[in-house]
């Protein structure tokens, strides 16, 4: 063989190479995060009762509950049921427990910020097998709002839509940090 010929069969050895590494990085079962679906093709319903609620702040639980179901439901893959009879999997949740803390203080020492934590013991479970598929014992989710200025201090309203805006939050990244943790395994 001359050496042109094994610099031409070296060539094409380099590109077959190449060529068969492309192909396999394409078909690896890599996906966007958020995208995934670690969930056996049986569970198609999803039981999401209403969260357990250990927790002084009893407004916590309704809209974390209807946040998780909307989040299952976005996926578009699934029935979700509000209840957990005729199922194939069941999400249980209960928060076990609520903290509030200042996130920022100014210079005349008011706190202007404050920081929601919020604590859960969180479980979905395939009912037909019998098995748990993910939990998470001590689930964290926090938020944090400002707390209204010395000018609106004394309008009720004004700390309201505040308050009620970090719960809206606090409840949509609960729902959607547990439900991709389920959907993709973590």
């Amino acid at each position: 063989m001359t050496a042109g010929a094994r610099r031409t069969m070296s060539w094409l050895a380099l590109l077959c190479g190449v060529m068969s590494a492309a192909i396999v990085s394409t078909a690896c079962g890599y996906s966007l995060a958020g995208r995934g679906n670690a969930l056996p093709a049986s569970i198609r319903i999803i039981g999401v009762p209403p969260i357990t609620n250990l927790s002084p702040y009893p407004e916590l639980d309704r809209p974390i509950s209807e946040a998780l179901q909307r989040e299952f439901q976005s996926r578009g893959r699934y029935t979700i049921q509000p209840d957990a009879t005729n199922v194939d999997a069941v999400l249980t949740c209960t928060i076990t427990g609520v903290a509030a803390q200042p996130a920022v203080i100014n210079t005349n020492g008011q706190v202007t910020r404050v920081r929601i934590l919020v604590s859960a013991n969180v479980e979905f479970k395939d009912v037909k097998a019998d098995k748990v598929i993910w939990s998470n014992p001590s689930f964290q989710a926090r938020e944090e709002f400002e707390i209204a200025s010395s000018t609106t201090a004394n309008d009720p309203a004004a700390t309201f839509n505040q308050v009620t805006g970090a719960v809206d939050r606090l409840a949509k990244s609960f729902a959607s940090t547990i439900v991709t943790s389920i959907l993709e395994a973590f």
